[in-house]
């Protein structure tokens, strides 16, 4: 769409632009498909690849960036409509990119850039990061990939083994070892008893997953203690069933270190409880706070219990802000 094209005269070309870790594309992808469920849309995942030690580089250290990309990062034009792009490694390009496409693609960062706001036309970080701005539109957590078209056709993936679970059905959602927290064995011991005990007592079930950063030993263990409790221990073999998991759950416990899954479980409008890891960190106690006043999460603390809240769709709100100050700016030119 030109700037001078109305809404809704051409699909976008939306490009989601990442450095391919999956936690980092879900974000782009997530809002570049919540945009699409706005507005008629052709969304290209690219991901960006550096030759040699470029990646380590400042982002004003990377002259002529292009040169130093991987063939199969294909950042050539023609530019699309819209750059959404997220990670440090998409830096160097999305400051460039209004300059290069003469300012007719919209380029929205997502995360805080840690450069200058004023370089892209749009940011969009987490509020516990606290950056504000004229171009700055603060969300709780982060961008993903949930919406109820995508849970209903997972869930209906692993149906047949699900709906025969006794509920409560309780999804256990795992991160593990960052810059801030880490998962020893004694803490996943704790952290089996924890969920193994209430589980017993109220004849639920378990639906649990880890994640790449789950420490191997930690996931031993866990999956050792509660693999006589009826349900589904993901081992990462065959289909992923995560979204199933928060389809078809009654209640979700996630591991504080996530901010991902935490704003995707919130999403569902079902009880969400934090698990308390090792270690701490100020950022992600203010996302922890910001989602308990958002009625949608509350610390683990041994049981399970129901409450209600309207599901936390920042995604849907981000993606509608983009919408409109692309049409603004449009309108404009």
């Amino acid at each position: 769409m030109s700037a001078n094209q109305t809404p809704g005269s051409e699909p976008l070309t939306i490009w989601a632009v990442s450095d391919g870790r999956a936690g980092i594309e879900a974000q782009a992808v997530g809002l570049a498909e919540a945009i699409a469920r706005k507005r008629p849309a052709r969304i290209v995942v690219k991901r960006v690849g550096w030759r040699g030690r470029t990646s380590r580089l400042p982002w004003w250290l990377v002259w002529l960036p292009r040169r130093w990309l991987t063939p199969e990062s294909e950042i050539t034009p023609p530019w699309p409509d819209l750059w959404v792009a997220a990670g440090r490694a998409t830096l160097p390009l999305s400051i460039r990119l209004k300059k290069w496409s003469g300012g007719k693609t919209y380029v929205v960062q997502i995360q805080d850039p840690r450069v200058p706001a004023h370089m892209f036309d749009l940011v969009i970080p987490p509020k516990h990061d606290r950056l504000t701005g004229d171009n700055v539109v603060p969300i709780t957590g982060s961008p993903h990939r949930v919406s109820q078209a995508r849970l209903d056709a997972e869930y209906d993936k692993f149906k047949d083994v699900i709906e025969a679970l006794p509920r409560p059905r309780v999804a256990v959602l795992l991160g593990g070892k960052s810059k801030a927290f880490d998962l020893s064995v004694e803490r996943a011991a704790q952290m089996a008893h924890e969920i193994q005990l209430p589980l017993e007592q109220e004849g639920g079930s378990l639906l649990m997953t880890f994640s790449r950063r789950t420490p191997e030993p930690a996931r031993a263990l866990l999956a050792a203690r509660l693999r006589d409790l009826p349900g589904i221990i993901w081992d990462g073999e065959g289909p992923n069933p995560y979204f199933a998991f928060l389809a078809a759950a009654d209640y979700i416990l996630v591991s504080e270190d996530s901010t991902n899954m935490a704003t995707e479980a919130a999403s569902t409008g079902k009880p969400v409880f934090i698990l308390k890891m090792e270690g701490h960190s100020l950022k992600f106690r203010l996302f922890h706070e910001e989602l308990e006043r958002q009625g949608a999460a509350r610390p683990y603390g041994g049981a399970f219990h129901g409450w209600t809240y309207e599901p936390v769709d920042e995604t849907g709100r981000a993606a509608a802000e983009v919408l409109a100050r692309m049409d603004a700016r449009n309108a404009k030119a």
